[in-house]
């Protein structure tokens, strides 16, 4: 998700890029300062820098570990809860790779048992706070018994607060963000004793984007996988083809190639993208479906045209298994922009006109689990 500020920035980064000019453009997306490398000794934290095009630079003095088991939460839980109100905690998970923050929504029929998880993957300039609020997604979860977790990006690792899907360093598994927020999903899972069979990731734009990665990276961790205005895993590995891809003219999926970079995934998956939308191109949405199509391999798609109550109409494509259980389904959402479609005007970027996002993507999520975790 990009602002019109930003996306100027962008536009020009990108031109001075294309000049031969990484330095100047990297000051400017840095907020117009030249790009410095701290002096300061290295920590456990990311030190990706401000800029879209920067780098990891891990400890080196650690050794490597490809398991969450080995990082320690800097932060323990307060678990006491309100009458009849799930509990909203905010942690902090340090990996080998780098450390963010998070919060936890716990329901209050939460008693330790087995519970299902929902990863949700703010948007740029989001919050975890504004993202439960806009996505309403607690509520949700409170009444459907299930736990949602909101890591954060920090503006150290990107100056808009985006997860950086359009990064190399940031599209591998055991490595950069990817990394991160499998270990962080993991931790939870085993501090909470959740169903390791039942972890669902979902997200919005930047966010959505990095959901398309983690189910592509860690498919044998996340069930299904909800993108909401997000873009295919590998399309982009560089600013420029960031921009390409969210204008969806550019990028190796190119304009109706399966794949990018072979990468596929059998992970059900649903999404969701207004056919109005001005900062990622909405042939995107038919770009990341390319990409989970093995997972409806046979079926044939039920087609449904609709509207949401007062609100907008949309089309939901979707792709059962041999059972009747849905493998993946597109929601075009006529007339809607940039925004979580069914949002609460409590949190940015979202379209209260609906249909219900949250509540189609969860419904669609617990439908799905390993069958072995």
């Amino acid at each position: 998700m990009i602002d019109a500020n930003m996306t100027k920035r962008m536009e020009e980064a990108t031109r001075l890029t294309r000049a031969g000019k990484l330095h100047e453009a990297m000051a400017l997306l840095n907020g117009g300062a030249p790009e410095t490398r701290s002096k300061q000794a290295p920590s456990k934290a990311y030190r990706g820098g401000d800029t879209y095009m920067g780098t990891c630079q891990r400890v080196e003095d650690e050794p490597t570990v490809s398991r969450a088991s080995t990082a320690q939460p800097s932060t323990a839980f307060d678990r006491t809860r309100a009458k009849n109100a799930g509990t909203f905690t905010a942690g902090r998970f340090t990996h080998h790779v780098g450390s963010r923050d998070y919060k936890l929504y716990l329901p209050s029929g939460y008693h330790g048992q087995a519970l299902p998880l929902v990863v949700m993957l703010h948007g740029c300039t989001q919050s975890p706070d504004d993202f439960a609020a806009g996505t309403a997604m607690n509520g949700l979860a409170e009444a459907q018994l299930c736990c949602v977790l909101y890591p954060a990006q920090p503006m150290t690792a990107n100056s808009s607060k985006c997860w950086n899907w359009f990064r190399a360093e940031d599209q591998q598994r055991e490595g950069g963000e990817p990394a991160i927020l499998a270990g962080m999903t993991r931790h939870i899972i085993d501090t909470h004793g959740l169903d390791a069979t039942r972890v669902y990731v979902a997200g919005l734009s930047a966010g959505g984007a990095m959901a398309v990665t983690l189910s592509m990276t860690y498919p044998e961790l996340f069930a299904a996988a909800g993108i909401h205005s997000g873009l295919p895993h590998g399309v982009a590995q560089s600013l420029p083809d960031a921009l390409g891809a969210m204008q969806g003219g550019t990028g190796s999926l190119g304009r109706g190639n399966v794949k990018a970079g072979g990468w596929a995934s059998k992970v059900p998956a649903i999404i969701f993208h207004g056919d109005r939308d001005t900062t990622v191109h909405p042939s995107n949405a038919e770009r990341v479906a390319a990409q989970y199509r093995a997972a409806s391999i046979g079926a044939v798609p039920n087609i449904e045209q609709g509207r949401a109550a007062n609100g907008h109409a949309y089309t939901r494509t979707a792709h059962n298994n041999a059972d009747g259980i849905s493998q993946m389904e597109q929601w075009q959402i006529h007339g809607a922009g940039h925004a979580w479609s069914g949002g609460s005007a409590k949190g940015s970027y979202t379209d209260p006109k609906g249909p219900d996002a949250s509540k189609e993507m969860l419904r669609f999520f617990l439908q799905h689990g390993h069958q072995h975790g």
